[in-house]
């Protein structure tokens, strides 16, 4: 079975865009594959859509109609970060049109919960406080958090950084399992960056025999960034032979 062609849709997390993804879009172009980076709606190259009425639903279904209009099957989505959530909500509409997912240090929520139910009270706090005042999204994640490696990279990072749309955490996601149906499943986490809701998340992937495990131990939350060859020789190993 030749895997020439394959869609790789690649989603970005909390403030990023698919400019995120520029390294490793070449590499995995370069292998063959037909990539896809969308922007989520408000996000980077689609800041001016940023709107009170963004809502999870709203980002799930930009994932699944890129899909749609794109006709694409037999496809990788790869998911980092804030993107878990994305993700697995959209996957409950493209079960028959995936061969594989990657969590790349990313949420793996449950059916139910929130993102701003995994914040704690001081961020709760200020959540609600910045909605009170009519913002309609909080700043985006420095350079310096995410631990990026590199100076330029870093520069680069902070240059195309937009803010997060606030609605995305208030809804809650609705899932039936459909992302534990995928055949093929992967869970990277990058331990530089801390964040314990991914620690468990690593734990509860090694637990399951449905799931494949990876640690990339020398690059910060963005390894697409940090180390997109390393990244691609995982994502890759998700649907060629070894």
């Amino acid at each position: 079975m030749t895997t020439s062609l394959q869609p790789f849709v690649l989603v970005a997390g909390s403030g990023h865009g698919g400019w995120a993804w520029q390294k490793l879009a070449a590499l995995l172009t370069r292998r063959g594959h037909r990539v896809y980076a969308p922007s989520l709606t408000g996000l980077a190259d689609r800041s001016h859509l940023m709107s009170g009425g963004i809502t999870l639903q709203t980002h799930a279904r930009d994932v699944v109609n890129l899909f749609r209009w794109e006709d694409l099957h037999d496809a990788v989505l790869v998911a980092h970060s804030y993107a878990g959530w994305v993700a697995s909500a959209a996957v409950e509409a493209l079960e028959d049109r995936l061969s594989a997912i990657a969590f790349v240090d990313a949420f793996l929520p449950e059916n139910g919960q929130r993102g701003f139910d995994l914040l704690n009270d001081a961020q709760k706090a200020a959540v609600l406080e910045a909605q009170a005042r009519g913002e309609l999204s909080r700043p985006g994640p420095t350079s310096t958090a995410l631990k990026i490696q590199s100076a330029e990279d870093a520069r680069w990072l902070d240059s195309k950084i937009t803010p997060q749309p606030i609605g995305v955490s208030m809804q809650p996601v609705e899932l039936t399992g459909a992302r534990e149906r995928i055949a093929r499943k992967l869970y990277v986490r990058t331990p530089l960056f801390p964040q314990p809701l991914f620690d468990a998340a690593l734990e509860r992937c090694r637990a399951d025999a449905g799931w494949q495990t990876a640690v990339m131990a020398d690059c910060g939350h963005d390894p697409m960034i940090d180390a997109p060859e390393a990244l691609a020789e995982l994502l890759l190993g998700l649907i060629e032979p070894r």
